[in-house]
């Protein structure tokens, strides 16, 4: 696994189950926490990144394996 995306996994789950989480543009930070996109998206924009990256994170993290 690259670095980038080792930061970014380590980002994820350190985050809350369930919710959405706004990175940074350049994906090295949280910059947002919430419980709904606009909630984050708002929040990212109030902190400045106007280039966030959005996502949700699962209910429950698991295994994969390919």
């Amino acid at each position: 696994m690259s670095p980038e995306n080792q930061i970014r996994l380590e980002l994820l789950r350190s985050a809350p189950l369930n919710a959405w989480v706004a990175l940074s543009g350049d994906e090295s930070r949280i910059v947002a926490i919430g419980s709904d996109y606009r909630e984050v998206s708002d929040k990212a924009d109030a902190a400045g990144e106007s280039d966030a990256v959005i996502l949700k994170t699962p209910p429950a993290w698991s295994a994969f394996s390919v």
